[in-house]
């Protein structure tokens, strides 16, 4: 993930392992169904922040790490740009 302030955020939130891989897969699946529907509506949603769908298989085992980071990418993203998003947190 390259976006300025990232890596400095990530430390500061629960470490990896915190979260299980099928907590964070569960989540990513609503981030990103939500995420994508707003690419598509740029007369509702910033085109500028929204700009391209993430193309996240369910069926693709993408492994712990890249779960981990897309989930606290969009903790950061919803934070940094005053997004809310309608996942739960857990």
């Amino acid at each position: 993930i390259i976006e300025p302030g990232f890596n400095g955020w990530l430390v500061t939130q629960r470490p990896r392992g915190y979260y299980s891989q099928q907590f964070l897969e569960s989540r990513n699946r609503l981030y990103v169904t939500e995420y994508n529907q707003r690419v598509m509506q740029p007369q509702l949603f910033d085109p500028n922040l929204y700009i391209l769908q993430i193309n996240y298989e369910q069926q693709t085992d993408y492994g712990y790490e890249v779960n981990y980071l897309l989930y606290n990418y969009f903790l950061f993203f919803e934070k940094q740009y005053r997004q809310r998003f309608m996942v739960s947190r857990g």
